[in-house]
C-alpha cells in the first residue's frame, strides 16, 4: 500500500503544523503524519509566550521575525492571541544593570521597549512584592493558545493530516509502522526530541519541563512575566533549574513555570522540582500562595549544544528537511522556521540568514 505527495512532515506541533502551512501555501501537496494528537507534545506542553529574545544575534535575529510574522496574522478566537508583553523583571540593581543593556540592545534593532522603575513596575503589576529594581517591557510580545494555533494552521491550509507513526525515512518517502509507504520529494521532520530517531547523528537531548494552571483569576496578572533570572536558568547547563514565569490566560487562569530538567526520562511529575518552580514563583508574587492550582504537567522540549534550533536540508540525506531543537521557543520561532524552510525548499531568498540554524556538523564540533 503506498500514497503519494509532494511532501511529507513529520509531527503535528506548532513547528511541524506551521510548515505544513507554508508548503501548502506554495501549492505543495502536504501530509502531515502525527502519531498522537495535534499540537501535541512540547507544544501542548509550553506557555504559548511568544517573545523577541536577545541571547545571541542569530536568536535574535529568528524571534524578531517570527514574532513580526504571528503580529501581522489574522487569528480566530479560539487561538486566544493576545498582545500582552513582556514584563523582564529585574530583582536588584545588578539584574536593572541587564535592563537597561537589553533596552538599548533592543532601541538598536528597531524592538519597542520601555524601562520601568520600581514605581512604574509596582503600577503595572500590583501583585508582585514590593522592592523589585523595576523591569523591561516589550509590549508587542504575544500570548497564544498553542494547540489550538497548530490545529488551526493545519485547518487552513490545504494539508492532509494522518494518522500514524513514522518508522523509517529513505530515498523516496517514508515508511509508517503499519506499512504504508508515503512517496514524496521532500521530507520534514518536525518531531522534536523523537527527532533523533528517525535522524541519527541529530544532537539533541531532551529537557524537561513542568507547568501548572490555576483557577480564575482575572486581572491578577496582566503581563507575561519573567525574571531576569530565567535567562541563566534557560540557557544554562545545570541539570535541573527553576525561574519565575507566570503568564495570564484569556480565560481568566495563571500559567505558572518554569523548570528544566536534563537527564529525566519520564513524563511523571517531580514533586520536589515543581515545589521549587512554585516557591519561587512565591518569591515574586506572594499572594500566589492563595490562589488554587487545578492542574500540572510536564513536557520534553528538544535542546541543541549551542541553543539554536536545527533548520535546513540534512546534509546526508538530500530531501531530508529538518526543523527542530527549538528548545523553549519553538511556539515563538515556528511562523519563522515554517518560512525559512519553505524559502530554502522553493529555491527563494529567505527574509533573515538560514546559515546560523543549518544543520552542518560544523555547529556541533564541540558536542
Amino acid at each position: 500500500m503506498s500514497d503519494t505527495c509532494d511532501a511529507v512532515v513529520i509531527g503535528a506541533g506548532i513547528v511541524g503544523a506551521a510548515t505544513a502551512a507554508a508548503l501548502a501555501s506554495d501549492g505543495l501537496r502536504v501530509t502531515v503524519v502525527e502519531s498522537s494528537v495535534v499540537g501535541g507534545g512540547a507544544t501542548a506542553a509550553g506557555m504559548g509566550h511568544i517573545v523577541v529574545m536577545d541571547d545571541s544575534e542569530a536568536q535574535f535575529a529568528l524571534t524578531r521575525y517570527s514574532r513580526d510574522l504571528w503580529n501581522a496574522m489574522q487569528t480566530p478566537p479560539q487561538v486566544e492571541f493576545e498582545r500582552r508583553g513582556t514584563l523582564w523583571v529585574a530583582a536588584d540593581e545588578e539584574e536593572l544593570a541587564e535592563v537597561w543593556r537589553k533596552a538599548e540592545f533592543y532601541a538598536a534593532r528597531g524592538v519597542r521597549a520601555e524601562i520601568l522603575d520600581a514605581r512604574a513596575l509596582a503600577d503595572a503589576e500590583p501583585n508582585l512584592r514590593p522592592g523589585l529594581a523595576g523591569a523591561l517591557l516589550v509590549p508587542d510580545d504575544i500570548v497564544i493558545y498553542a494547540p489550538c494555533a497548530a490545529r488551526w494552521l493545519i485547518e487552513q491550509s490545504s494539508a492532509t493530516l494522518r494518522a500514524g507513526a513514522v518508522k523509517a525515512i529513505d530515498a523516496n518517502g517514508v515508511v509508517l509502522s503499519d506499512g504504508t509507504r508515503m512517496a514524496a520529494g521532500v521530507i520534514v521532520c518536525a518531531a522534536g526530541s523523537w527527532a533523533t530517531a528517525l535522524v541519527p547523528g541529530l544532537v539533541i537531548r531532551p529537557r524537561k519541563g513542568h507547568l501548572a494552571i490555576t483557577e480564575r483569576y482575572p486581572g491578577f496578572v496582566r503581563h507575561q512575566l519573567v525574571e531576569l533570572g530565567y535567562l541563566k536558568s534557560a540557557h544554562g547547563s545545570a541539570d535541573e533549574s527553576v525561574a519565575f514565569n507566570v503568564q495570564p490566560r484569556a480565560t481568566g487562569q495563571l500559567l505558572i513555570g518554569s523548570s528544566r530538567q536534563f537527564g529525566a526520562d519520564h513524563s511523571e511529575v517531580d514533586a520536589p522540582l515543581l515545589a521549587r518552580m512554585l516557591a519561587r514563583a512565591i518569591e515574586y508574587m506572594p499572594r500566589l500562595a492563595k490562589l488554587s492550582v487545578i492542574r500540572t504537567w510536564t513536557g520534553f522540549r528538544a535542546a541543541t549544544p549551542d541553543r539554536l534550533p536545527i533548520i535546513g536540508r540534512s546534509p546526508e540525506r538530500p530531501n531530508v528537511y529538518l526543523a527542530t531543537g527549538h528548545e523553549g521557543l519553538g511556539i515563538t520561532t515556528s511562523l519563522g522556521t515554517a518560512r525559512l524552510l519553505a524559502d530554502l525548499i522553493a529555491g527563494r531568498q529567505p527574509a533573515i540568514d538560514p546559515a546560523p540554524y543549518q544543520p552542518c556538523p560544523s555547529r556541533f564540533k564541540f558536542a
